[in-house]
C-alpha cells in the first residue's frame, strides 16, 4: 500500500493535466466579448466554442478511451498530452473563427483522453479508504483551474486572448514533464467501446450519468454567459470580473474538499443530494443579487461551493457500486461532464436573447432540480442492482 506522501506524489502530474484541461475548457467563458469581436462573430457564436470543446470532449472519450486502454497509463496521457498542446497551439494562431473551431475540437479530443487515463489512474494507484481523498486530489486540478486558472487566464486575456491559450498549452508541457518524473506504469484491463458502452444498459448507471449532466449542464446554463450575466455588478470591468470568477473558482475549491472527505464519510448520494439543492437555490435567487459587486462576489462563493458538491461522490458512487468496471464507468461519468457543460452552453445560448443573462439562473435552477429528481430516483435503484464489489484492477 502506498504511503500518504508517495500516493500524493504520484497523483500531482495526474492534478496538472486535470488543472490544463479545465482551464482550457472554461477559461473561454471569461474571454467571450475579446474573442467574439476578434473573429468577427457575436457573444451568442463565440460561446459555442465552448459548446463545442465539450461536446467533443464528451462524445470523443469514451471512444478515445477504449482505443487506447491497453495502454499503459502512463503513455495514454503522453499521447492526449501532446494532442491537447499541438490543438491550443493551433488556437492560438487561428486566423478566423472556422480554424479557431476545428482546434477546440480536436484540442477536446487530447483533453478527453488526459481526463479518462488521470482519473482512472488514480483509482487505480489509491488505497480504497483513500480513494476519494484520491479522486477529489486529481479533480483538485480543475478546481483549482476555475479558482485561479480562469481569473488569471480572463485578465490576461485581456490583453490579448490568444496569450491565454500558449499560456495554457506551456501548462500542458508542465504536465508531460510530471507524468515522466513521478507516474508509475499503471495497466488496466483493455476494454473494447462496446464493451465500454455496455454500462448504459444498467438502469442504475444510466440514471447516475443522467445526474451528472443535469448538475453540470444547470451550472454551465449561466456560467458560460457569466460576462454579460454580471455585467450589472462589474460595469465591464475585467478586473471586477475576474475578482468574481476567482470568487467563484474559490467556493469550488472550498467544495470540493469537503466533497471528498465527506464521500469517504458518508453515504455519497446523500452528498449529491444535498450540494444539487443548495445549487438550485443559488441558481434561483442569481437574478437578484448579480446586480451589485459584493453581493454578486458572496453569491460567487456560495454557488461555487455547492456546485462542486456533487461531482466526486458521483465518481465514488461508480466505484462503490461496481469496482470492478470503474475505470469504464469513471470514463463515461467524465463524458457526462462535458455533455453537461456542451448542454448547459447550448441552452444559455438558446435563452440568453431571449431573456437578460442574469435571469439563466432561473433556466439553470430547473436543470438543477431535474437531476435532484433523478437523483432521489436512482439512489435505491443504484444500491439494490448493482454488482458485487470485486477487487480493483491495478
Amino acid at each position: 500500500m502506498e504511503t500518504r506522501s508517495s500516493l500524493y506524489k504520484q497523483l500531482i502530474p495526474l492534478s496538472v493535466a486535470l488543472f490544463a484541461v479545465g482551464t482550457d475548457g472554461f477559461v473561454i467563458a471569461g474571454l467571450l466579448p475579446q474573442i467574439a469581436a476578434d473573429l468577427e462573430v457575436g457573444v451568442s457564436a463565440a460561446g459555442q466554442l465552448v459548446t463545442a470543446f465539450a461536446l467533443a470532449f464528451a462524445v470523443s472519450a469514451p471512444i478515445v478511451g477504449a482505443l487506447t486502454s491497453s495502454m499503459d497509463r502512463r503513455t495514454a496521457l503522453y499521447l492526449g498530452l501532446a494532442v491537447f498542446i499541438v490543438g491550443n497551439a493551433v488556437t492560438a494562431v487561428g486566423p478566423n473563427y472556422e480554424i479557431v473551431m476545428i482546434a477546440r475540437i480536436v484540442t477536446a479530443v487530447g483533453a478527453g483522453l488526459i481526463g479518462s487515463a488521470a482519473f482512472s489512474a488514480a483509482a487505480a494507484i489509491a488505497p480504497e479508504a483513500k480513494r476519494g481523498q484520491a479522486l477529489a486530489f486529481v479533480m483538485g486540478g480543475l478546481t483549482l483551474a476555475i479558482a485561479f486558472g480562469l481569473p488569471a487566464g480572463t485578465l490576461i486575456g485581456g490583453a490579448d486572448w490568444r496569450l491565454t491559450l500558449w499560456v495554457v498549452a506551456g501548462i500542458g508541457v508542465a504536465a508531460v514533464v510530471g507524468v515522466a518524473v513521478a507516474l508509475p506504469s499503471i495497466m488496466l484491463p483493455a476494454d473494447s467501446l462496446k464493451a465500454r458502452l455496455q454500462p448504459l444498459k444498467e438502469g442504475w448507471v444510466f440514471g447516475l450519468l443522467v445526474v451528472t449532466t443535469a448538475s453540470l449542464a444547470g451550472t454551465h446554463v449561466l456560467y458560460t454567459y457569466i460576462s454579460p450575466a454580471v455585467e450589472g455588478a462589474t460595469g465591464g470591468s475585467t478586473t471586477a470580473l475576474t475578482v468574481i470568477l476567482l470568487a467563484w473558482g474559490v467556493g469550488n475549491m472550498i467544495g470540493n474538499t469537503v466533497a471528498g472527505r465527506l464521500a469517504d464519510r458518508y453515504p455519497p448520494e446523500r452528498v449529491v443530494t444535498g450540494g444539487l439543492a443548495a445549487a438550485a437555490l443559488m441558481l434561483g435567487i442569481s437574478p437578484f443579487v448579480v446586480t451589485n459587486l459584493v453581493t454578486a462576489i458572496v453569491w460567487a462563493v456560495l454557488w461555487g461551493v455547492f456546485v462542486s458538491l456533487p461531482v466526486v461522490p458521483q465518481q465514488s458512487r461508480f466505484v462503490m457500486y461496481a469496482p470492478s468496471a470503474s475505470a469504464v464507468l469513471l470514463g463515461l461519468n467524465n463524458s457526462a461532464i462535458y455533455v453537461g457543460v456542451a448542454l448547459g452552453g447550448a441552452v444559455g445560448g438558446l435563452f440568453q436573447e431571449q431573456l437578460t443573462p442574469a435571469r439563466l439562473g432561473l433556466i439553470a435552477a430547473g436543470i438543477s432540480v431535474l437531476g435532484l429528481l433523478v437523483n432521489l430516483g436512482t439512489r435505491r435503484a443504484a444500491v439494490t442492482t448493482a454488482p458485487a464489489p470485486a477487487p480493483q484492477a491495478a
